[in-house]
């Protein structure tokens, strides 16, 4: 059990330290359209923005189970990388599917990446929430300014 809850510790410092800095870099794009990225800007280029957006969370989360999944390989919980990642995906996403299941040596491990995975894709719908909000925001006092010319 110690060293399931050491490599857990690991992992998890791990992924959130990468989604912090996805984020980090997803803010960085958002932060480099500059004078581009206000109320006027085309419904369009909203909605390319938040496509760039959702494709990031998607390649942060994708790094975040790889990191598991190449885990699972290291410790010899699983023996080949398309079950690993099957089994990390299923169990990071909390889906869970139980075709493949870990010896009990290591369950513990998996129990924490769902509960990991479950914050991290928290994280990640409050941060596509704040965007759109703030997107909304933007829409309306341009169509209010608009309004009073």
């Amino acid at each position: 059990m110690i060293a399931n809850l050491a490599l857990a510790t690991v992992l998890v410092t791990s992924t959130v330290i990468i989604h912090f800095a996805g984020l980090l870099g997803l803010l960085r794009i958002l932060g480099s359209r500059g004078p581009g990225f206000h109320a006027n800007e085309s419904v369009m280029g909203q909605g390319a923005l938040i496509v760039v957006v959702v494709l990031g969370l998607f390649a942060i989360h994708a790094v975040e189970i790889l990191l598991y999944a190449l885990a699972f390989l290291v410790i010899g919980a699983e023996t080949a990388l398309e079950a690993a990642l099957y089994f990390s995906t299923s169990s990071f996403a909390t889906v869970g599917y139980g075709d493949i299941v870990l010896d009990s040596e290591w369950r513990l491990l998996s129990a924490i990446e769902g509960v990991n995975g479950l914050l991290l894709i928290g994280w990640s719908t409050a941060f596509l929430f704040s965007l759109t909000t703030r997107l909304r925001s933007l829409e309306h006092e341009w169509l209010e300014s608009e309004a009073g010319k």
